[in-house]
């Protein structure tokens, strides 16, 4: 048998292009962006002087007692985005809107949040008086830094599929413990009141 040199190649296949998983700048990067806002907002509330000021709104007794309700919506949130991830990923069985209630109630979550965080940091700064404030103030900081990182990941393509879950879980995680250690801790000292 002979082979002819000269003869077309465009109709025998050609290499199997050789895939790469995701370069290290896509875990890289947010992991930087999510340290330097928590750094930030942590130096912030430590070099800040406490403003001491106060924001009220209608109907409440209080700024704590204002910041606690809107840290229990917010984790309410949270946790109704627990449930539409797991509709997402076929844990649990959904409507076809899972993923536009995924995402308001993100948005809804972090919007309840921020009023909260920026008093905290404004107002009272990064304080360490005891242990529950001490856990409250650095993991407030690591919330805002893994939501960040959390973010940028969603802008990602071809991550690994156990990677925005892990991360998600985390922000869950640390979001529940932030409450625990205001909001819960607030009602369970105070009463729960408005």
């Amino acid at each position: 048998m002979t082979v002819d040199p000269n003869a077309a190649t465009q109709n025998f296949p050609g290499p199997e292009p050789v895939r790469h998983g995701p370069g290290p700048a896509r875990y890289l990067v947010p992991a930087l962006v999510a340290a330097a806002v928590a750094v930030a907002l942590g130096a912030y509330g430590k070099v800040h002087d406490p403003a001491g000021t106060a924001f009220n709104l209608a109907g409440f007794s209080s700024t704590g007692a204002v910041k606690s309700w809107l840290a229990t919506a917010a984790m309410l949130f949270a946790l109704v985005q627990l449930v539409s991830a797991a509709m997402l990923y076929g844990r649990l069985p959904g409507p076809a809107w899972s993923g536009t209630l995924h995402r308001w109630s993100g948005r809804a979550a972090f919007l309840t949040a921020v009023p909260v965080a920026v008093h905290c940091l404004y107002a009272l700064g990064y304080q360490t008086y005891e242990t529950r404030v001490v856990w409250h103030s650095l993991l407030g900081c690591f919330f805002f830094g893994a939501f960040s990182a959390k973010m940028l990941l969603l802008r990602s393509e071809r991550l690994p599929g156990w990677l925005l879950p892990i991360v998600g879980g985390l922000v869950l995680a640390v979001l529940t413990i932030i409450w625990l250690t205001s909001a819960l801790w607030f009602f369970r000292t105070f009463g729960v009141t408005t």
